[in-house]
């Protein structure tokens, strides 16, 4: 069977990266949360999705308590990988036309590998990012993590992008998903994770092209359609 992961956690339902709507997607049994890492000014792993807040505020302009005082529902990601009986799909934000948005990507590789051994949950997390170049980091030096390269335009080849960026997956937005890149893929011996998918129509042909994850605002819902 695919593999659910919560979009966020489950953003069609409750706020995004937040606790409780983690909370909710391991509740209805997705198999991973997805989230989003941001870094305070003081090297904080916050999660959030967007690098600059309502505001206008930077989030990596702010101390850890400054950013508690805008947003109070802004988790750490300390907090999240508390959670038990889940998978960690963690993005790591990092801009390379935006450098000022966040630290240089081998130091969000570093921060972010430490995190995760801190809790010891390397066999279930996964590392995703758009910028290639933090995973490339993390590989150096976190060799047994699991990484996965997004990607959202264009039409790349599956396994040579994931090969350039040492990913054992690739994270195509649901659009460029065809039966024969999937293809492609497994026989190389690379995953397919897709996003962000949130009909039945989508679930039908992601699953009919043979992908073996999908990410979804609703998980609750994407799991009652793989068991019907």
């Amino acid at each position: 069977m695919l593999d659910v992961h919560g979009h966020r956690g489950a953003r069609a339902v409750l706020p995004e990266n937040t606790l409780a709507g983690f909370e909710y997607a391991i509740s209805v049994g997705a198999d991973y949360i997805e989230m989003d890492v941001a870094v305070t000014r003081d090297d904080v792993l916050v999660l959030s999705h967007d690098p600059v807040l309502r505001s206008g505020e930077v989030i990596r302009e702010l101390t850890r308590e400054e950013l508690r005082r805008a947003v109070p529902s802004v988790p750490e990601l300390d907090e999240i990988l508390s959670l038990r009986s889940i998978g960690f799909n963690i993005e790591m934000k990092s801009y390379p036309e935006h450098p000022e948005f966040t630290p240089p990507p081998e130091r969000c590789a570093a921060m972010l590998v430490e995190t995760i051994r801190r809790h010891r949950v390397e066999a279930r997390a996964i590392v995703e990012s758009f910028d290639h170049r933090v995973l490339l980091s993390v590989r150096k030096i976190a060799p047994q993590l699991r990484l996965a390269a997004l990607i959202e335009e264009g039409d790349p080849d599956f396994v040579s992008t994931a090969r350039a960026s040492q990913a054992e997956m690739i994270a195509p937005e649901f659009h460029m998903v065809t039966p024969s890149n999937v293809a492609a893929a497994h026989a190389a011996g690379i995953e397919v994770v897709t996003w962000t998918v949130n009909t039945a129509a989508g679930w039908k042909r992601m699953a009919d092209a043979g992908v073996d994850a999908i990410i979804t605002d609703d998980p609750a819902a994407l799991i009652a359609w793989l068991r019907g």
